[in-house]
């Protein structure tokens, strides 16, 4: 399974750019190697498109409270539902996401199951904020091979 993980912060222009880099990517892999993501706005609802476009099985992770899907932020609702839609299998995955040290740990999940990951990252450190180049060395750490996408013409930022 190949998963991906990177900057939340990433603004239209990028995530085009993005979204062409993680196509080559996939088209250079077996058709057997699923995709996974935990389910949000930009990033991760790329990263589905891009996956079903494949022809790849796609399994969206969830935040949930006990047995049932957690509320999600405003702005991840309209994308979660994409993603549930291009989903193959949805997994229900208890933390909160409105926290971000329970979406870490989450994303860290995330990494354990993976055979390759996909960071979309531009070498920075983790902050309060953004914990991208934690995952990469999280990943690292276990043995998991990571794969760096930043293409050329990438910012940070919203703008």
């Amino acid at each position: 399974m190949i998963a991906v993980v990177g900057h939340g912060d990433l603004g239209a222009r990028t995530l085009e750019l993005v979204e062409a880099e993680l196509r080559a990517r996939l088209d250079g892999l077996a058709e057997s190697v699923a995709a996974l993501v935990r389910v949000g706005a930009g990033l991760p609802l790329v990263f589905g498109r891009v996956a079903r476009e494949a022809g790849r099985k796609l399994t969206v992770l969830l935040p949930a409270q006990g047995a049932v899907p957690a509320l999600l932020p405003e702005g991840d609702r309209r994308a979660a539902g994409e993603l549930l839609v291009l989903a193959q299998q949805v997994r229900l995955l208890a933390f909160d996401p409105a926290d971000r040290d329970a979406c870490v740990s989450a994303d860290e999940r995330l990494v354990e199951e993976a055979r390759t990951v996909l960071a979309v990252w531009d070498g920075s450190p983790s902050n309060g904020q953004d914990a991208t180049a934690h995952l990469v060395a999280y990943a690292r750490a276990r043995g998991i091979p990571v794969e760096v996408v930043w293409p050329h013409g990438s910012v940070r930022g919203w703008a």
